[in-house]
């Protein structure tokens, strides 16, 4: 049984639970207003939501310290950030990898730490040493999210947990507070050191050097015989996603949260984190009673994001995490019976989570490539905007501003431009719908240079059709005088530029394009009956051990007639010394690392199309022998 909470005067209901219940909602109710008032949706009425909402917020503040309220607020905070908490842990657990690629955009030096030079005018200061440690990180922020989120809820260590979680909250909010206000178009000053012992880095250095002297943004700092330090005036990188819930929200809603919006979900998540902050010393652990009520009320709030990301698997592992943690605290003896012994249970099923994904795939599958995806419908899914420019005046006297369009008649009628009190500003776009791009875009390119085509990409059944597609038609002209040919394309021949007395077409032949130097295969990738795709990301880091599956499925493929190709991310030279190698003459096509490591994690893997629909997906420790995917997939 947990200690019962020493101050009797200190309880749930405070002095009144009925009016601490009215204030605690009205708290809420002021939050959601401010947040509501913020979003730029709401833009007419927003001072008007601003200010019910603050006053909300201090009125109800104010009576719940009156009222002694403040275990109640602090319990409710607990169980909408316990199971925010862990619902945004999974999500991003279930996809550390995806969540690191995020964490390295951040530490690139054009985006989070442009902030820190700004602000504290370090030119030199860098995050890039943390490039390798993304997934590292991201590993460590996923679990402790899911621990503070189950401690929270049950009542464990909370003094520790809130100082940490309130930590964590206010660096989040730094971060999506940058990604809301980073300016492209402004500047800042990036310094970089060039060693002259590296030959890439010092004929870099050396044409810095050269610019320098025209370039007023390059500025020398230093030059010696070991290296060139230069400062340079660059465009902040800005991150137009933070990865706060990974791809779950875009795969199960159609988008992201914006940037601003992502601000205001943590400010909303370190107010709440305040209230337990500063209501630590009266938080007792919970007693069974109290582990009930906190439990149940938890998984609703987990319930409801699970619905959102359609991914009821959280409220399972949730369940079984926060039952796992009470079990432990109460049978765990001397050892484990505690807070500790609770927290480290939970770390291990998240581990186990982590494990099982980063050997495998995501468990569930957010991605526009995921099982069951029609790559066509993805690369068109996206939305044109509409934008409307609109005229803005402001009265000089009272600061009032109106906005007009210019084809309105109102706008003609009130003649606003005549009267002295009003004066133009300027043109305000106003979104009327926003722009939504592809969830597939033109980065999903496979493609091989003709001058580099084998046999093997030769070999695919369609290729020779689409290679004849792109032959042209070539008159062969001879000179009657000089008996030269001259090979004229049909579209270029103009018969006054060729007259019979001089010249006579001899011949009508079909050649390859000149302008044709790659060969795409995006199309047969769609349009294909049947297809097998094998992926790998990094070509010269994948894990081939078990290529002999891979070999057995090319080779029935090309018995079977149905294509089979590998696409990944290498040079000519890379993939000749894999074919060569292991002996693999399979078509190799080549497509930009970014997009096929949005394909899969697993390096290699394995993807198995209908007419361009996705109906299976392995990573390379789970890939089926030819017989299975004939009989269960490819029948």
């Amino acid at each position: 049984m947990g200690k019962r909470n020493l101050n009797p005067q200190i309880t749930i209901g405070g002095r009144s639970m009925i009016f601490n219940i009215v204030f605690v909602a009205a708290n809420l109710v002021g939050l959601v207003l401010v947040v509501i008032g913020s979003h730029k949706n709401f833009e007419n009425s927003r001072y008007l939501l601003l200010l019910i909402g603050y006053g909300l917020i201090v009125f109800s503040a104010l009576a719940l310290f009156v009222f002694k309220g403040r275990l109640m607020m602090s319990a409710v905070a607990r169980v909408i950030v316990g199971g925010l908490f862990i619902v945004s842990g999974l999500v991003k657990a279930n996809d550390p990898i995806g969540f690191s690629y995020k964490l390295e955009e951040y530490f690139q030096d054009g985006a989070l730490a442009y902030r820190i030079k700004e602000l504290f005018g370090t030119p030199g200061f860098s995050l890039e040493f943390l490039m390798d440690s993304a997934l590292a990180l991201s590993i460590v922020i996923c679990i402790a999210e899911i621990v503070f989120g189950v401690l929270f809820i049950i009542g464990g260590k909370i003094k520790l947990v809130s100082y940490l979680a309130l930590l964590m909250m206010l660096f989040f909010t730094f971060l999506t507070w940058h990604t809301a206000n980073c300016d492209k178009t402004k500047k800042f000053r990036d310094r970089d050191t060039y060693a002259l012992s590296d030959t890439t880095q010092a004929a870099t250095a050396e044409r810095k050097i050269e610019e320098a002297k025209t370039n007023k943004t390059l500025k020398i700092v230093s030059r010696n015989k070991r290296e060139v330090v230069v400062d340079e005036l660059k465009s902040p990188q800005c991150v137009s996603d933070c990865g706060c819930f990974g791809d779950a929200m875009k795969g199960s809603i159609g988008r992201s949260l914006s940037p601003h919006e992502s601000f205001w979900k943590d400010i909303v998540l370190l107010y709440l984190c305040a209230w337990i902050f500063i209501s630590q010393w009266i938080i007792t652990p919970n007693t069974r009673r109290r582990n009930i009520f906190m439990g149940g009320a938890s998984l609703m709030v987990v319930t409801f994001f699970a619905w959102v990301f359609s991914w009821y698997f959280t409220i399972l592992f949730a369940f079984v995490a926060i039952i796992a943690a009470i079990w432990i605290r109460k049978s765990g003896g001397k050892m484990f019976g505690n807070n500790f012994g609770s927290a480290l249970v939970v770390s291990a099923l998240s581990i186990a989570l982590v494990t099982f994904v980063l050997l495998y795939e995501p468990v569930k599958d957010y991605r526009p490539y995921s099982l069951g995806s029609n790559l066509t419908k993805k690369m068109n899914d996206g939305q044109e905007g509409k934008y409307q420019n609109l005229l803005r005046y402001k009265n000089v006297k009272t600061g009032q501003e109106k906005l007009f369009d210019s084809s309105d008649p109102e706008y003609s009628n009130s003649k606003i431009w005549e009267k002295k009190e009003w004066k133009y500003v300027d043109m305000k776009q106003v979104t009327i719908v926003e722009t939504r791009l592809p969830s597939i875009s033109d980065q999903f390119n496979p493609f091989v240079r003709m001058d580099e085509i084998t046999d093997a990409e030769l070999s695919i059944p369609g290729i020779n059709k689409m290679i004849s597609k792109k032959r042209i038609q070539v008159l062969k002209v001879k000179n009657l005088a000089s008996a030269n040919l001259v090979r004229v394309p049909l579209t270029e021949f103009k018969i006054e530029d060729y007259n019979p007395k001089y010249f006579a077409i001899v011949d009508t032949i079909f050649e390859s394009d000149p302008a044709f130097k790659e060969l795409n295969i995006r199309d047969l990738i769609l349009k294909s009956p049947k297809m097998v795709v094998i992926t790998a990301k990094n070509l010269s880091q994948a894990n081939w051990s078990t290529i002999s599956h891979y070999k057995d499925i090319y080779a029935k493929c090309k018995k079977a007639k149905i294509p089979c190709v590998m696409i990944c991310s290498a040079t000519r030279q890379q993939i000749n010394a894999f074919r060569t190698k292991n002996k693999f003459d399979l078509p190799i096509f080549v497509n930009d690392e970014t997009e096929l490591k949005v394909i899969a994690r697993s390096n290699p893997a394995m993807m198995v199309l209908k007419k361009g629909t996705v109906v299976g997906k392995f990573a390379h420790r789970s890939t089926p022998d030819f017989d299975w995917l004939k009989k269960n997939i490819l029948n």
